[in-house]
């Protein structure tokens, strides 16, 4: 089963870790693999919760913009091919 963890949990686990908790035992306690906590600790690292919500946000808005961007490029794609067609 995989658990989604949001900013302020992890931000928290993240503050555990820095407190002085064994990684092991903050892994065991949350249910998280140790790649987790470290991938965690590599994107987080430092930030409050307002700033991971932020950094959320705009990896979301870059997902939509590629995605949109994609989808513009196919159509200019299938455009020029139409026009490139003879018949």
């Amino acid at each position: 089963m995989k658990k989604r963890f949001n900013e302020q949990q992890i931000i928290t686990i993240l503050k555990e870790a820095e407190a002085g908790i064994p990684v092991r035992e903050l892994c065991r306690k949350h249910g998280i693999s140790d790649a987790t906590f470290y991938t965690w600790r590599k994107k987080y690292a430092g930030m409050d919760v307002s700033e991971a919500r932020r950094l959320k946000a705009l990896e979301d808005e870059n997902a939509r913009l590629k995605k949109l961007l994609a989808e513009a490029m196919l159509d200019a794609e299938a455009l020029k091919l139409a026009l490139n067609q003879k018949y």
